[in-house]
């Protein structure tokens, strides 16, 4: 029998990442985050951006608990 191992998430998401985790587009979650309505990224390198994972999780599940207030 093969070992299952529970590796943790990577703490950093790439634009397409966080575009399917949202099911937004890049070009919605870029303009949320120049708006400050979205987390803003990482600058990871030259031409290289990244999300914080924790914070993009948060802002789903604020859009999530926001959903039963309204």
């Amino acid at each position: 029998m093969a070992k299952t191992e529970n590796k943790p998430l990577p703490r950093l998401m790439s634009p397409n990442e966080v575009a399917a985790a949202t099911t937004m587009s890049k070009t919605l979650v870029r303009i949320l985050t120049l708006e400050g309505r979205f987390p803003k990224p990482v600058q990871i390198g030259e031409k290289r951006i990244a999300y914080v994972r924790a914070e993009v999780e948060a802002w789903i599940d604020e859009r999530i608990s926001g959903r039963a207030a309204a």
